[in-house]
């Protein structure tokens, strides 16, 4: 829409915005390349701005000290949801003011309605009647988000706020603030959340919910734009679209109004999409530094070449990175191979003498995936048996028991030297 992206850090909650949980948020935009707009703004250290707003409030006759006790706002709070309406402090109108400790609060609209003409929501009214004498300074003089985020989207020139529509009612709360203060409010877009498969709202019970999560389960960031982005966006029926294609396409009016479910089978086939297309050194090293980080296995240094030559190969079937990099394991495997119990147990003593004849018939084979799928399936003739009888055993021998592609791709990938090294270690 040719505006400017911002980035405001809300960390009035002093408890949660720890330091680790701001640089999440940062290490995942930037992880996402969702590079922001000039400086960051932290709220916390505009606290000074946010208490002159409110001061300039009273001043203004929008906002007025309330020096009720906790247990008197409580007493209000009850007579006012018995009454059907919101809080209203009778301090609003107090002509005499008390020397004791107060809060600041907004003086809301006494009647009408507030209306946000939401771009997604279409216009939303609340009755002012519904809107409290919210508080904008608590008693220890800090600000509250109602009053921080009003001021904030003011001062840095903030046009449109894109949420999620869970803060649908703030906006009703917010839009009276920035009347208070003779400003225009910005527009308003609220977008429907992300549900969970068994579509009910995302939460914890449905898995990873943190950036760094999704990219540690071998997700590419440029999969998750794409998949996030069509979450509730209909442009049309292209699932891959990029950031490049998504800026030329995008507007406001085709978010549906209705949730979106998380779909993991989508997902993966749009990061397969990605991963397939993706440069092939840099999946090399996306799927390296995988394995450095969440497996407890390594890439020797004798089987770099071989792991080179098949993530070209086994990229284009991986739906992640994590599978790609499980799908190379028996090529970093070094002889003698660990076997696991399921491998161990097809190498019986028949299979082993088999295998001694298969190698010696592969030992002349031409090297490449084809080639050997016909030289297995004519020795499986010579045998008088089916593939059956030849490709468990085979495929344990090779790989140990890990997961690998086709034999003839197996094979290939292995080369032929390491391939027959292998065979002959179960054969003697």
């Amino acid at each position: 829409m040719g505006g400017r992206y911002l980035l405001r850090i809300e960390d009035t909650d002093r408890a949660r915005s720890t330091q680790a949980a701001i640089d999440a948020i940062l290490e995942g935009l930037d992880w996402l390349g969702l590079q922001h707009d000039g400086e960051i703004t932290y709220q916390f250290a505009r606290a000074a701005r946010h208490r002159e707003a409110a001061e300039e409030m009273i001043a203004r006759g929008t906002a007025f000290r309330c020096y009720a006790s906790a247990e008197e706002v409580e007493a209000m709070r009850a007579q006012a949801h018995t009454e059907g309406r919101a809080l209203r402090s009778p301090w609003r109108d107090a002509a005499k003011t008390p020397d004791a400790p107060y809060t600041v609060r907004l003086r809301a609209p006494d009647d009408g309605e507030v209306l946000n003409n939401d771009l997604v929501q279409g216009p939303v009214r609340i009755k002012a009647r519904e809107i409290d004498d919210l508080v904008l300074l608590r008693a220890d003089g800090n600000p509250t988000y109602m009053l921080s985020v009003v001021v904030d989207d003011h001062d840095m020139g903030v046009t449109h706020v894109i949420r999620g529509d869970d803060h649908l009612t703030n906006a009703a709360r917010q839009i009276p603030i920035f009347h208070a203060m003779g400003w225009t409010p910005p527009l308003f877009a609220h977008v429907p959340l992300i549900h969970g498969e068994d579509g009910k709202k995302l939460s914890k019970r449905h898995g990873s919910l943190a950036v760094h999560e999704w990219r540690d389960m071998g997700y590419l960031p440029e999969a998750m734009n794409a998949y996030l982005m069509r979450l509730g966006w209909s442009p049309g029926h292209d699932n891959t679209l990029s950031k490049e294609q998504a800026i030329a396409q995008f507007d406001l009016t085709q978010i549906g109004r209705g949730p979106a479910r998380l779909d993991f089978a989508k997902l993966d086939s749009v990061n397969a999409h990605f991963l397939k297309d993706a440069d092939d050194d840099r999946v090399e090293r996306l799927t390296l530094d995988f394995i450095a980080v969440h497996r407890d296995w390594s890439v020797p240094d004798a089987a770099r070449s071989r792991v080179t030559a098949a993530v070209r190969v086994l990229k284009k079937r991986a739906k992640t990175v994590a599978e790609l990099a499980d799908g190379i394991q028996f090529l970093a495997a070094t002889r003698p191979l660990p076997f696991t119990e399921a491998a161990q147990k097809l190498l019986t003593s028949d299979m082993r003498e088999r295998l001694t004849r298969l190698s010696a018939h592969l030992a002349g084979a031409t090297w490449e995936n084809a080639a050997l799928g016909m030289s297995l399936k004519a020795f499986a003739t010579d045998e008088g048996v089916g593939m059956g009888q030849i490709g468990p055993g085979l495929r344990a021998a090779l790989t140990g028991g890990a997961p690998a592609p086709d034999l003839g791709q197996t094979l290939e990938l292995l080369g032929r030297e390491e391939a027959l090294a292998r065979l002959k270690d179960q054969t003697g």
